[in-house]
Formats: structure tokens, C-alpha cells, sequence
């Protein structure tokens, strides 16, 4: 499944340094110490980049897989916990293999990984990247049965991979396709700069959650000189409970391409990227027929519909399972052949961007949005929303509800109409913008979607009062503790410390103490980490210490209980010395 790109810059060869190692992943199951030192000098980099980032992304591994590899989501929507049982642990069981590791005769490997983006689709899970959904024990006895056969995926059952996108809520977006090519049409006869005025009176906010004003974003990039300029869709949604993006490439990729080539318009660039998440390689086949359609119809490649100075064309790059590249400079970063740890900023990417060049980063909602605002024109887009929140949003949708799935709202949308129209009931919490944004109660939800209020990416978790919510902090916990780039210590330390101590709360050992804990933990990790990441990590925790404190209270013990246990410690010297007597151990 690997994907050669394209690059006009002699500083990268042309195939992508993660769809090589992608490549050798599948192939060998492993990429292996004298594979590292190949594609080091076939890449003309240290031995020890490439192995950082190797070591840096989960889809590689420097040991053996499987050759049926199986990650289980451990999403609190699309997670392997279902209804008290747990799916990961059944197929291990019936398949006789340890998650973690590789059984002895190299057929299977089981672990878990983090959300997938199939929120909506029931406990899921991806078997050699390719994703099986709404599963259950009979399901997991089907897929046992199977991998015990040796019966290769191309002769499973079809319907397994299916994946019915389901779309609740239409508005501006989504209710109409636009027809390839014109809203580019509108803007080469109207010109770039008049372009960018539309796209600025359309009040057009990015949609990542952040809300940055995208007429703005590229008048600086365009302002900006440079030896070239470039278009990056961050296609990486890795928050979980979000899968609108999923939704989007998949019906609405035109739009999308549309969206990439008028903003190179605009700013004068020649080429773009679309930096998808792993997660979503199986999208990859798809996205790349509607790229050759375009190219085609002459709406990417040279002399865009005929007009004599503009060229662009588009590359897919796959990502490896990194949370962190979802952060725009951590992606450029990982575009840019290195580990996606996020850069001090400023400068900013609209003037020091991929390869150092002028770049728009935006996400693939907002790009989607765009050439509708084009297409349509800026009252169109305007006619709805808020005063401060211009517009729609897509939601993704799920949880606890009868109805999961993509709801497109005006901005300013109230939580409990989202919650009547979902079919949810008796709901105990909403976690909007996925772990790193808001958890809000019953109280709270008369509020509303918009940047003034309660802002998201899409993420939309709905927990109802069968939740064991300090349950879900510690999938919050463990989320970030795993997901944290380690570049920073009050990151790297404080997500595993919040993660411990969660867990010893959740096992009865905690005291008032630790609630104090907590709180000086959050305060360190927001206010002294190097991204975004860490600034957002302990969010739900104060959020739910605030808003459901007895979630934690009625865990607590009033009796002070040691965190660390001695005498286990010495467990591993007591192996080594091949001593177990009574002297070897503590009273």
C-alpha cells in the first residue's frame, strides 16, 4: 500500500520516509536493526534518525508482529470493553496468545492502540490495518476461527469490512456535493485576490477547535516572500471520539482537493500535501482515485483549466499512529522526515513552514468549507451561526446513544438539543472536543457549540448514568500518558503521574491527599509544557474534580496506604540472586 510522492525540493527523496518503512513493516513484520541502516543510506540520514523514528511511531516495531496483527481500539466508544466483557482478552484467550507480544509460531500478534476513528461503528479494532467493526463474542469467535485456519483476509467475509457512514444532520456542507472544478472556475475569473476577499468576508474560523480566522492565515502566507509556498490538509484527527474527518474523505474528497487548490491559488503555492493518519491508510486507494479523476479533468497538474500560471498538484502522506502529529508543527515535522515533536513557535508556519517556505496548515473541514464559501459566496456561509461563530459544524457523535454519528449544526447549537436529536438519555456527562477539551454535567447543557462558548474539533462523548466516569478518566489518562511525545519533562513525567495516580484512586488506595495531588499535577502540566499536548492533558480531571467531585470521593480511603511497596520492588533481585528465603523479603 505504499505511495510514492512527489517533492520539489532536492532535500527528499522521492518516496516518503514513512511509506519506506511502511513498506519494509509489511513486508518483514518488523523493521529490523540492518533495514534501518539500509534505508539510512538510501535516505541519505544519520542511522539514528531513522531509528528514532522508528521508535518514535506505534505502527513500527523493531521486533517481530504477527502476520495476523490485531490492534484493539481502547476508545471509550470503539473500545474492546463491551458490556462488562472484554473482547481483546477473549480472542487472546481463544487464539492462545499474550497481548503484547507475538505468539512463538509468528501468526498472531494483539495489542490496542488508541481510538481509530470508528466511534460509530461499536468495539472495533484493525487487523493488518484494516478495520473490523461492530464486534461482539460471537464476532471474535468468527475472526479466531479464521486466523486458526490461516485463511488469508482477501477470503473473509466481505461484509466485515464494511463501514456504513451515517450522516443524522445535514446543513451547508453536507447537504449538497459541489460539481469538480467550479468553485476554482469562480476563482480564476475573479481573480486570487478577490478570492481571498470572499473567503475573508465568509468569517470562515478553522475548525480545528482553535478557531484561527482562515482569510487571515493565508493573506500572511501570501504576504509572505519565499522560495516556494505549500498547502497541508492535516488529516491526522487522532482526539478521541472524533471521526467526522473519516466521514469527509470518504463522501466528500472533492470538495476537499477543491479546497487544497484554491487556497494554492490564493497563496501562490505549486504543491500540497495531505498528511492522513495511519489510522486511515485504508482510505488511501480511494483518495488516490479521486486525485488521478482531477488530474484528469485538468483541475490539478499544470495549467489548472487552461489558465496559463497555475500549477498544483497534491501528495498523500501516511502517518504511523502519532496523537501528537494532529499538532500542525509536529506534522510538518513528520512530513519533514523527523519525529513529530511539535516546534517552539513562533515563528509560525504561514511564514517558516514545511522546508522553512510560507505554508497553510488547515484541516480538512475548513478546506471543505472554503470552496463551499467560493462556490456559494460569503452571505451564503454567513447566513448562519453566531455573531462570533460564522456558520456550521460537523459533530461527531457518540457514546451512550441510540443515534452515533455526523451531525452538521449552526454554530450555537444548544448540548441538549444535540442530546434529543442523538436519542440520548438519562445522560450523566458530555465530553466535548474529545479528552483534551470540556467535561460538562446536566447543569451545563444549555450551553452551546461555538467558539464564544464551548468549542470542539468534533469530538462529541456522551456518558450516561451507567458510566463509571472515574473509569473514563483513566482511559483519559492512560490516553495521553501513551500518547505524549516525550520531549518535555512536565509532559513526559506528569501524564504518567496523573495516570498513577488515578489508578491507585480507582483501586481503593487513594487519600484526600491525592485529590490534592491531582490538582498540583494539572497545574504543572498546563502551565510549564512545551505543546498544546501537555496544556490540555489534566483538562477532564479538573473538569471532573469541579463538576462530579464524588466520582473520585467515594474511592478515597481514609487511611493513609504506601504507594510504593518495598518488598515487591525487590522482587526482580530476589530472581537474579535465585533467593527467596525469609531474609530476602520485608515483614
Amino acid at each position: 500500500m505504499s505511495n510514492s510522492c512527489q517533492h520539489n525540493s532536492s532535500n527528499l527523496p522521492q518516496e516518503h520516509l514513512l511509506h519506506r518503512l511502511h513498506a519494509l513493516q509489511q513486508e518483514y513484520l518488523h523493521i529490523s536493526p540492518q533495514a534501518m541502516q539500509q534505508v539510512a543510506v538510501e535516505f541519505n540520514l544519520p542511522l539514528s534518525q531513522v531509528a528514532g523514528i522508528v521508535a518514535f511511531y506505534s505502527f513500527f516495531s523493531a521486533q517481530p508482529c504477527g502476520r495476523f496483527h490485531i490492534l484493539f481500539s481502547n476508545c471509550t466508544s470503539c473500545g474492546y470493553l463491551l458490556a462488562g466483557q472484554n473482547l481483546m482478552q477473549l480472542l487472546a484467550q481463544q487464539l492462545q496468545v499474550t497481548p503484547g507480544k507475538t505468539r512463538a509460531d509468528g501468526l498472531i500478534s494483539i495489542g490496542e492502540t488508541s481510538c481509530i476513528g470508528l466511534c460509530d461503528q461499536g468495539a472495533s479494532l484493525l487487523v493488518n490495518g484494516i478495520p473490523l467493526t461492530h464486534l461482539n463474542p460471537d464476532k471474535i469467535a468468527q475472526i479466531a476461527q479464521q486466523i486458526t485456519a490461516n485463511i488469508s483476509m482477501d477470503e473473509w467475509p466481505g461484509e466485515w469490512f464494511e463501514i456504513h457512514d451515517t450522516i443524522h444532520r445535514r446543513n451547508l456542507l453536507l447537504t449538497t456535493q459541489l460539481a469538480p472544478g467550479n468553485a476554482l472556475q469562480q476563482a480564476i475569473t475573479h481573480g486570487a485576490a478577490e478570492t481571498l476577499t470572499t473567503i475573508q468576508q465568509s468569517g470562515l474560523n478553522g475548525r480545528g477547535g482553535a478557531g484561527f480566522n482562515t482569510g487571515k492565515k493565508w493573506q500572511l502566507c501570501r504576504e509572505k516572500l519565499g522560495d516556494a509556498h505549500y498547502v497541508i490538509c492535516n488529516a491526522d484527527e487522532g482526539e478521541p471520539g472524533t471521526f467526522k474527518d473519516r466521514v469527509l474523505l470518504h463522501h466528500h474528497a472533492e470538495a476537499l482537493f477543491e479546497g487544497m487548490t484554491l487556497c494554492a491559488f490564493v497563496i501562490g503555492a505549486n504543491k500540497g500535501l495531505v498528511y492522513l493518519r495511519g489510522e486511515y491508510r485504508y482510505l488511501l486507494s480511494h483518495l488516490q482515485t479521486v486525485l488521478s479523476q482531477r488530474r484528469n479533468q485538468g483541475l490539478l497538474g499544470r495549467h489548472i483549466l487552461n489558465h496559463a500560471d497555475f500549477h498544483f498538484d497534491i501528495d498523500l502522506v501516511v502517518g504511523a499512529g502519532a496523537y501528537i502529529c494532529g499538532e500542525e508543527s509536529a506534522l510538518i515535522e513528520s512530513l519533514e522526515v523527523k519525529p513529530g515533536i511539535p516546534r517552539i513557535r513562533p515563528p509560525f508556519p504561514v511564514t517558516h513552514g514545511y522546508l522553512g517556505q510560507p505554508t497553510v496548515v488547515n484541516n480538512v473541514e475548513t478546506l471543505i468549507a472554503a470552496a463551499h464559501i467560493v462556490a456559494h459566496g460569503s452571505s451564503w456561509f454567513n447566513s448562519v451561526g453566531t455573531q462570533k461563530s460564522i456558520g456550521t459544524k460537523i459533530l461527531s457523535v457518540s457514546g451512550d446513544c441510540r443515534l452515533p454519528g455526523i451531525y452538521e449544526y449552526p454554530f450555537g447549537v444548544r448540548i441538549q438539543q444535540i442530546l434529543d436529536d442523538c436519542g440520548a438519555q438519562r445522560v450523566q456527562a458530555v465530553q466535548i472536543g474529545g479528552p483534551a477539551g470540556k467535561l460538562i454535567g446536566a447543569p451545563d447543557f444549555n450551553h452551546t457549540i461555538s467558539f464564544e462558548d464551548i468549542s470542539t474539533g468534533g469530538s462529541f462523548l456522551i456518558f450516561g448514568h451507567q458510566r463509571d466516569l472515574l473509569a473514563v478518566h483513566r482511559n483519559f489518562a492512560h490516553f495521553f500518558a501513551h500518547e505524549s511525545c516525550g520531549f518535555c519533562t512536565p509532559c513526559r513525567v506528569g501524564t504518567q503521574l496523573l495516570k498513577n495516580n488515578l489508578d491507585k484512586i480507582a483501586e481503593g488506595r487513594g487519600t484526600t491527599n491525592d485529590i490534592e495531588t491531582l490538582k498540583q499535577l494539572a497545574f504543572l502540566i498546563q502551565h510549564h509544557s512545551h505543546c498544546g499536548l501537555g496544556h490540555t492533558a489534566a483538562n477532564h480531571v479538573l473538569d471532573g474534580l469541579q463538576h462530579f467531585p464524588q466520582v473520585f470521593a467515594t474511592h478515597l480511603n481514609q487511611h493513609f496506604v504506601a504507594q510504593f511497596d518495598l518488598d515487591q520492588a525487590l522482587e526482580s533481585a530476589r530472581q537474579i540472586t535465585r533467593r527467596d528465603d525469609a531474609a530476602a523479603h520485608l515483614d
